[in-house]
């Protein structure tokens, strides 16, 4: 019993550990700096006029990707039923080359769009 409590605590304090140190460190950082007589435009990030949001680009990738996977599944069922391929082999390596193949688009058309903004 104390085991099942203990396991989710622990979790939570770890994950706020972390938080905590970064933003205390990053806090540090940015104190040092300015007390050395740097610049504060050094923290905001200004983006680009010609850059993507990085969103699109996200979930291009992410879409593209579940659209192979999902294509890839499809083609195993294909495989396994009508090739009589073992399942054990088919669905797999279905799955990776698409996955595989999808990122590829993913990149080319990202790049396309990025290139034409």
């Amino acid at each position: 019993m104390p085991a099942d409590i203990l396991v989710p605590i622990s979790f939570f304090l770890c994950i706020f550990a972390i938080v905590y140190l970064y933003f205390t460190t990053r806090n540090k950082e940015r104190l040092a700096l300015i007390e050395k007589g740097a610049d504060a435009n050094i923290f905001v990030r200004k983006r680009q006029a010609g850059a993507a949001s990085i969103w699109k680009i996200f979930l291009l990738n992410l879409a593209l990707l579940l659209i192979g996977i999902g294509l890839a599944i499809f083609i195993a069922a294909i495989m396994t039923n009508t090739f009589n391929v073992d399942a054990d082999i088919a669905f797999p390596g279905s799955i990776f080359l698409m996955a595989g193949i999808a990122l590829l688009v993913g990149f080319f058309v990202t790049k396309k769009n990025i290139e034409k903004e």
